[in-house]
């Protein structure tokens, strides 16, 4: 009777250490495994209005200019354009088109967003870290400053510097020393809204192209909350959407105070569109 009853002692002891690995490994799992992402965030509000585009007038636009930055200022345009080799900053007549100043970014810079400051703009870069600052009435430069991570959109609230990354972020800067005064996340409905781009302030709202989409989204800019998607599709023809590269997308946005309204682009887009933001029909 002993060997049998050893042999249960034995196996019940090694059975019992199997569990107590099995038990260990299964917690150091549940550790190490990624949370379940957030489908809603508690107590967020829904993100308002679904507005769509009146188009008040149509105006040429050079279809070489990939736009990355745009504004207005004094009745002129001001774009910035990117692509290495063919990155610039531009004065535009909006209404004919005509290009009236440039000047070219050399190789390597890809140039992104343009804001301005106190007669002064300031020009982002994709992935060189640097932001070009020029003297409006010259076109000369006239400092720089440096950053970590990408470059994607710049506007001025007249108090600080929004800048994009192509993320769901916003972040906050010194317009004269360009350090880091924060960052807010922008939320649709609690969801993380990424591939922020094209950045216009207009007064406490910040309003951003959504990169590889037909929407701009109006973005409370301390709280970051989406209170408005505006869908700007239906702007180019069927045939100009069919022969278009994949990379000419919506891209570009400038507020008129005078007219109330905004001014519209994309990348290699042959228009500049006069837009006011309504309610959608239905």
């Amino acid at each position: 009777m002993r060997r049998p009853l050893l042999a249960v002692l034995i196996f019940a002891i090694f059975a019992g250490l199997i569990a107590s690995a099995c038990a260990g490994l299964g917690s150091a799992a549940q550790r190490e495994a990624p949370p379940e992402p957030k489908t809603q965030v508690s107590g967020v509000q829904a993100s308002g209005q679904r507005l769509s585009l009146e188009v008040v007038s149509a105006w040429p636009h050079d279809r070489s200019a990939f736009t990355q930055g745009l504004l207005l200022s004094g009745g002129l345009l001001y774009e910035s354009t990117g692509l290495v080799g063919e990155s610039s900053l531009r004065e535009v007549d909006p209404i004919t088109g005509q290009v009236l100043r440039r000047l070219d970014v050399p190789p390597p810079i890809f140039a992104e967003g343009l804001a301005l400051v106190d007669g002064r703009l300031i020009q982002i870069t994709w992935q060189t870290g640097v932001a070009f600052v020029y003297d409006l009435a010259s076109f000369e430069k006239i400092g720089e400053f440096h950053y970590g991570g990408e470059g994607w959109g710049i506007c001025y609230d007249g108090q600080r510097l929004v800048m994009s990354d192509g993320s769901s972020q916003l972040f906050f800067r010194d317009p004269q020393t360009f350090e880091p005064l924060g960052q807010v996340s922008v939320l649709r409905d609690g969801q993380p809204v990424a591939r922020l781009n094209e950045l216009e302030c207009v007064g406490d709202q910040v309003y951003a192209n959504v990169w590889q989409t037909d929407e701009i989204v109006d973005i409370e800019r301390d709280s970051g909350r989406v209170v408005a998607t505006i869908d700007a599709s239906g702007l180019l023809s069927t045939e100009e959407i069919r022969t278009r590269s994949p990379d000419d997308v919506l891209n570009g946005i400038a507020y008129d105070a005078e007219s109330n309204s905004f001014l519209i682009t994309g990348k290699r887009w042959p228009r500049l569109y006069q837009v006011r933001f309504v309610p959608a029909a239905g």
